[in-house]
């Protein structure tokens, strides 16, 4: 049972969507991206400046969708929590590991470099355009937001009866996933953006990152009483005194609804292969 906090103050939004202003603007500058907004609020391609290159390369992990070709790209290297939205269709050349390849022979957690000459959608995720070319790579392959993923849909399973809604929703479901995830077990911000964003669409609510404290102070969890009427917490810890290796994480799972309303796996472990893949283990399960 978490201990008590301070009375909630004024809500503030911490919706993922909220980020894109300031992914936005993080897109600003020709150095930082093609395609940022001009001051009408349409975007300029790279050609529109003379001092552009006429065309840009991002690297990327795939952190969703490769197996449908509907990609979810976490950005990497201190891009901050950067999403991108790209189908791969037959106009993009593909290659893997300097090969052609097809759609096909991509997975998720691969890293991409990818080519593109066109704007940057102002949606979040946003969406590149006038992409020219994919680069896969098996090397430094790491499917970390699969992992995520898994575990959040396991405890999303588990006493489902915490699973439902305020009465008086219009459709009985919850509003909020409130989603933690330590940066050392999922370093990159990008990815654990991604892995929120994604298991919360999934199902049709509203993501917001922070800690359980942070959510409380703003006011989506009633502190006092110990509660989020519509909304649920799932975090990730690493276990306290553990070591994390690249080959290996150990972590306790929690979802949490209120005081008397949460489940936890305990002493879990996961060890990756040598494709990326990750599989866990759960040492114990507690509910409160």
């Amino acid at each position: 049972m978490r201990a008590n906090a301070k009375t909630p103050r004024r809500r503030r939004a911490r919706a993922l969507s909220l980020f894109l202003a300031l992914c936005l603007a993080l897109l600003a500058g020709c150095a930082a991206r093609a395609g940022a907004a001009g001051p009408s609020g349409e975007s300029a391609g790279p050609g529109s400046d003379p001092a552009c290159p006429e065309e840009t390369t991002i690297l990327c992990r795939i952190a969703d969708g490769a197996e449908g070709g509907s990609l979810l790209l976490a950005a990497q290297g201190g891009e901050g929590e950067l999403l991108y939205r790209l189908t791969v269709g037959e106009d993009i050349e593909l290659t893997l590991d300097g090969e052609p390849a097809a759609p096909t022979a991509l997975q998720d957690g691969m890293l991409v470099n990818i080519a593109f000459g066109g704007e940057v959608l102002e949606s979040y995720p946003a969406q590149l355009t006038e992409v020219s070319a994919l680069h896969a790579l098996t090397d430094g392959q790491d499917d970390r937001c699969g992992l995520a993923l898994q575990i959040f849909e396991d405890l999303w399973a588990e006493d489902s009866g915490l699973n439902s809604g305020p009465e008086d929703s219009p459709d009985g479901g919850l509003a909020y996933f409130g989603i933690e995830i330590d940066p050392a077990l999922l370093p990159e911000p990008a990815e654990r953006a991604a892995a929120a964003w994604r298991f919360a669409e999934l199902h049709g609510v509203q993501p917001l990152t922070g800690s359980w404290q942070q959510l409380a102070d703003e006011g989506y969890i009633d502190a006092e009483a110990l509660y989020w009427e519509d909304g649920l917490f799932f975090s990730l810890t690493p276990t306290e005194g553990s070591a994390q290796r690249e080959d290996a994480l150990f972590f306790t799972a929690e979802k949490w609804r209120s005081g008397l309303g949460a489940i936890f796996f305990t002493d879990c472990a996961a060890a990756r292969d040598a494709a990326g893949r990750w599989q866990y283990e759960t040492g114990g399960f507690a509910i409160a």
